[in-house]
């Protein structure tokens, strides 16, 4: 009921509670949600935990300052482009959704996003 009050179909429900039950998870665009909260807590009374997709700009700055990097072996380290890591940090661009995904994995995974980038000699 839930996610019937947010917009989702009864049997979208149906079948996003199924999904729950085969695989442990599911993945939902809620349609309307008035306070993440109370829906967090409905779910939670269902059993289930609710996560929110992270939808807050990284700021580049800040990130590479943090793992001690110059914007040159930032760039390097995770396969950006220079030109793109300089403009997000003095704001003439912002990363599109993509990069912004793979900034997050960096922010919480600096040093497996940095061997993903790494390719044996041998």
């Amino acid at each position: 009921m839930a996610l019937a009050k947010r917009g989702i179909s009864m049997l979208r429900a149906k079948r996003i509670a199924e999904e729950i039950l085969d695989t442990g998870k599911a993945i939902i665009r809620l349609p309307m949600v008035e306070n993440e909260r109370v829906l967090a807590r409905e779910l939670e009374a269902a059993g289930c935990a609710a996560f929110a997709i992270a939808a807050r700009q990284i700021n580049v700055r800040e990130l590479r300052e943090r793992l001690g990097l110059t914007q040159e072996q930032f760039a390097w380290r995770y396969g950006l482009d220079l030109d793109a890591v300089r403009n997000w940090e003095h704001e003439r661009r912002t990363p599109d959704l993509a990069a912004q995904s793979y900034l997050r994995v960096i922010a919480r995974l600096p040093e497996e996003a940095s061997q993903a980038q790494e390719e044996s000699l041998s």
